[in-house]
């Protein structure tokens, strides 16, 4: 197949073939407004697109080489390995790293083959495990699926009163960014700048693709309502997506992040959506061993199904670069370099 830079006139022909927010236009003019470097591509077949991807393009310190990154993009076949091919030489990159959008049951018998050129990654940027929720199920289908303990907390949150609200105004982002990041510091996980949670808030809101879901509740020793959870939702085609959220540490009783949880089911339905992607789980394999563990409980008890990729792959052009940096990152010393990766 025939490789081409696509252009902006192939905007909705590139939207309509890709897959996951990730890949999707707008997702990559977010990443362009953070100043890194982005390129969409397009596979022809006798004139026609019949697959499109966007990656990222990351310097690499003290050289002239790149780490390219393609989250959530296809298959990697063949012709997926030949294009990243020329992409490299052109780019100069000294690996590309892959993590396709493809379940693993979803290959599973179908004869199809990774290609050989690809390696398994020693490096993950995305976890391997997801949670996705059925949103064409009946609410009272939903209902029934979630952990009983979770159903009934849903209850309890609105029993204690506690009211969800939908915006996109400035001052409700301001309250998501200062929950966000008091979970973070509590919790001790790396996440991304304010400037990264601001720069995909504009430009997604602006594509009516985002959303805010805040909790709010009345304590009774309160003049105002005190914001306890706020959730980040997105969408893309038929998909809604949960990447990020954050929540005060009093008042837990109350059960305010089942109730957000429920309600973003709701709005799923309202926008006539029919998945619901909780970004990312934990290895069931693992248990508590897993980082990721913490952030699945919830998304499990909502009663989402765990579903399986095929996982991460490098494709190698420079050895002794691709050993190197690898070899560092587990000294802990090219943080700054995955952190930019890693934003997703």
């Amino acid at each position: 197949m025939d490789l081409k830079l696509v252009t902006d006139q192939q905007k909705k022909e590139y939207n309509s073939l890709v897959t996951h927010i990730m890949q999707s236009w707008q997702w990559g003019e977010f990443r362009q407004s953070l100043g890194t470097k982005v390129k969409r591509y397009g596979l022809y077949k006798n004139g026609k697109m019949v697959q499109a991807f966007q990656l990222t393009f990351h310097k690499i310190p003290l050289s002239n080489s790149y780490i390219g990154y393609l989250p959530k993009g296809p298959f990697p076949d063949e012709n997926l390995a030949q294009a990243l091919k020329k992409i490299a030489q052109e780019e100069r990159c000294a690996f590309i790293k892959v993590e396709p959008d493809v379940e693993a049951l979803s290959v599973k018998g179908k004869g199809l083959r990774i290609d050989k050129k690809f390696k398994v990654s020693p490096k993950p940027l995305f976890t391997k495990y997801n949670y996705l929720l059925d949103l064409t199920q009946p609410e009272e289908e939903i209902l029934k699926k979630m952990h009983p303990k979770f159903r009934y907390n849903i209850k309890v949150a609105q029993k204690h009163g506690v009211k969800v609200e939908e915006r996109t105004d400035d001052q409700a982002f301001a309250i998501y960014l200062k929950l966000h990041f008091a979970t973070t510091q509590r919790q001790g996980f790396l996440s991304h700048t304010h400037k990264y949670h601001r720069q995909v808030w504009e430009t997604l809101k602006q594509a009516q693709m985002a959303r805010l879901l805040i909790a709010f509740y009345q304590p009774s020793d309160k003049k105002e309502p005190l914001p306890l959870n706020a959730w980040m939702i997105t969408n893309f085609k038929d998909t809604l997506y949960y990447p990020y959220g954050g929540s005060l540490k009093e008042y837990k009783n109350v059960m305010a992040p089942t109730l957000t949880a429920w309600e973003a089911i709701k709005l799923g339905k309202k926008l006539k959506l029919k998945k619901f992607d909780l970004w990312g789980g934990a290895n069931p394999n693992l248990g508590a061993k897993d980082p990721y563990f913490g952030f699945s409980r919830l998304k499990e008890n909502l009663g989402a199904e765990l579903v399986e990729y095929i996982g991460t792959y490098d494709l190698v052009f420079n050895p002794l670069i691709y050993i190197l940096i690898n070899t560092l990152e587990k000294f802990n010393k090219i943080k700054v370099l995955l952190l930019k990766l890693v934003q997703r």
